[in-house]
């Protein structure tokens, strides 16, 4: 997949126009396992740049668990203690869709550290 198509559906996803918005979560949720690293790279550096907008964070996590790929694992181990519910929901969405031991694993410790139920 071209570099120039996903950065063409992030602009999308930024766009003010609801309609926009949708057709570039779209795209990407049909080629989220294409993009999986792209896709971690935005939402960390959204992170970084302290960038407030919190829609934009939960698509991108939800993306990311659409990808089903291991490489997210540290990351939704990370957001699964997270103070911030979405992002928590998200994460956690991601390490049930990931199925694998890791997973269980990271989902069994926010749950004795008392982050998910």
């Amino acid at each position: 997949m071209s570099r120039r198509r996903f950065e063409h559906a992030m602009e999308r996803m930024r766009a003010d126009e609801p309609k926009a918005r949708e057709d570039g979560f779209d795209f990407l949720r049909e080629h989220a396992d294409a993009y999986v690293d792209d896709l971690v790279t935005e939402f960390t550096a959204g992170r970084r740049d302290h960038v407030d907008d919190h829609g934009l964070r939960c698509r991108l996590l939800e993306l990311i668990a659409e990808a089903r790929s291991a490489t997210a694992l540290d990351l939704f181990r990370d957001q699964a203690r997270s103070d911030d519910e979405s992002l928590r929901f998200w994460a956690v969405r991601g390490l049930e869709m990931l199925d694998s031991r890791e997973a269980e694993q990271a989902l069994d410790e926010a749950r004795a550290d008392g982050w998910i139920p």
